[in-house]
């Protein structure tokens, strides 16, 4: 169920633009008083002999309407703003449902049996490549940390490579059902560290809208930020 409602998280959207337009309105109105009362006190109080003249007061009213031009903008570009943020909570909404992946390093493997066959899955996972690697190497652990699994790859170009593991270690057997991490090395042709980041799978329950902007409930891997996202599956 989504759980979107950027006016009552979000002090920049509908109610909070309001109220924020409102102060600043109220601040602008007694800033334009206090100007008045003095432009006038001047006047009243002017020295006959070298009374102000015309380009000083221009001047002054000039100065006036630039600083309710600056509130104006300011008050527009809030508006933009609010705006955004709603158009962005209703797109976020499509993704309930979907399977995503985003940084982290969990794989889950585990088993059905459909008439008397038992077969194993784990979770799809992938890598975030910062720049083209001439070789990276992906490993898989237990959870005692012992690598059970590594898989070289060549020529990985830059972008998210989704990967699967098919549940088994590196001399053909099938590992028991659990919680598994993959662990992602890449260097270049000179033998340069890549950077290079493992992602994890999810799938979003839900979104809400926080102070800290939309976050997906990705179930068991916890919630996590928009921003968060990789890719889309």
């Amino acid at each position: 169920m989504a759980t979107v409602n950027p006016t009552a998280n979000n002090p920049v959207s509908a109610g909070g633009l309001a109220g924020a337009s409102a102060a600043t309105n109220q601040r602008v109105a007694e800033t334009q008083d206090r100007f008045m009362t003095l432009l006038v006190t001047q006047l009243k109080n002017q020295d006959p002999l070298n009374p102000m003249d015309n380009a000083q007061v221009t001047s002054q009213l000039a100065q006036l309407e630039t600083v309710n031009g600056i509130t104006q903008l300011n008050n527009t570009l809030l508006a933009l703003s609010g705006q955004m943020d709603l158009s962005q909570s209703m797109q976020a909404a499509n993704l309930i449902g979907k399977s995503v992946l985003y940084p982290g390093g969990k794989i889950s493997l585990g088993s059905s049996t459909v008439d008397g066959v038992t077969t194993s899955e784990a979770t799809p996972f992938g890598v975030d490549i910062i720049s083209p690697a001439a070789k990276m190497s992906v490993t898989i652990h237990d959870g005692s940390g012992k690598v059970v699994r590594k898989m070289d790859l060549v020529n990985q170009d830059v972008g998210v490579l989704q990967m699967s593991w098919d549940g088994k270690d590196d001399a053909g057997s099938m590992m028991p059902d659990g919680a598994y991490t993959v662990q992602v090395a890449a260097t270049d042709a000179d033998g340069g560290t890549v950077a290079a980041q493992a992602l994890s799978y999810g799938k979003v329950s839900s979104v809400s809208y926080a102070s800290s902007g939309l976050q997906m409930d990705l179930g068991l891997a916890g919630v996590h930020s928009l921003y968060d996202i990789r890719k889309i599956m």
